[in-house]
């Protein structure tokens, strides 16, 4: 998200540099992380490019939350956040990850009061000029030190991947798919283009979302519901079996008591 400009004399809101932070009291640290602006203004944004941008982005959002719920790992997985590294204009990626820091909600991000940087970062293009995403931002974030870059381009359907070699390292290495997947070191986990949106894998298991959890859900549901229907039908029709071989039965007994009677009498006679 953003347009592809970084001059150092623009008008954009930047945070402090790290040593004017460090040389700061709290009170005035307070007053810096209060005033910051949250909002990220016309100028600063790319063009709305509609579903092609929104669904994949809320889609990832929402597996990638609930992965680290499920694993009870403290992470924060955030979109289009403003984020504030030291000195730096301002962006707001369209999906970020910043593991093992407190899961509340946020306006911005600054990295100088959170103390961390962010360590996982996908950009989702759906149209219009790539460079920002493909060009600019490879360099960028390099140079920020995020370990891993992903772009995701909606309208081509495909997935490219960056990671730095080194933690000291300021360039990135792309990455190489393996049958259409990249790892995330990051992460721990898979990423694939699966038809129009990024799938998340952890070993041979897709990270699900709500809605994919109620179908399952509800198949499972009518699995055991048939099976049920199926034992119950069964159990009857042991049942009338049973019934039938019970009648059968009596009937035997019956007509033995009658053969039995009848050879008595003849016996009298």
């Amino acid at each position: 998200m953003g347009r592809h400009t970084d001059k150092v004399g623009d008008a954009f809101p930047r945070a402090p540099s790290q040593e004017e932070w460090d040389r700061m009291g709290q009170e005035e640290r307070d007053r810096v992380v209060a005033t910051l602006p949250h909002e990220v203004t016309y100028e600063e944004m790319a063009m709305p490019e509609g579903d092609d941008h929104q669904e994949p982005k809320l889609l990832a959002r929402e597996a990638l939350r609930g992965y680290f719920k499920r694993r009870g790992r403290k992470a924060y997985v955030g979109s289009e956040l403003p984020v504030y590294y030291p000195a730096e204009r301002r962006f707001a990626p369209d999906l970020l990850v910043v593991l093992d820091v407190e899961n509340h909600r946020r306006k911005k991000w600054l990295v100088s009061h959170e103390g961390h940087g962010l360590d996982w970062v996908m950009e989702i293009h759906a149209g219009g000029d790539r460079k920002k995403d493909a060009e600019f931002n490879v360099s960028r974030y390099a140079r920020l030190g995020i370990p891993e870059y992903f772009i995701f381009d909606g309208g081509r359907l495909t997935l490219e991947g960056y990671r730095l070699a080194t933690p000291d390292a300021r360039s990135y290495t792309r990455m190489e798919s393996r049958n259409g997947r990249f790892t995330s070191e990051v992460l721990g986990l898979d990423l694939q283009v699966e038809g129009e949106d990024v799938r998340f894998w952890t070993g041979n298991a897709p990270l699900l979302v709500s809605d994919e959890f109620i179908e399952r859900l509800e198949d499972q549901t009518m699995i055991l519901q048939r099976r049920a229907q199926e034992e119950s039908r069964r159990a009857q029709e042991e049942s009338r079996r049973a019934d039938e071989e019970s009648r059968r039965a009596d009937e035997a007994e019956r007509r033995a008591r009658e053969l039995e009677a009848e050879l008595a009498r003849l016996r009298r006679g």
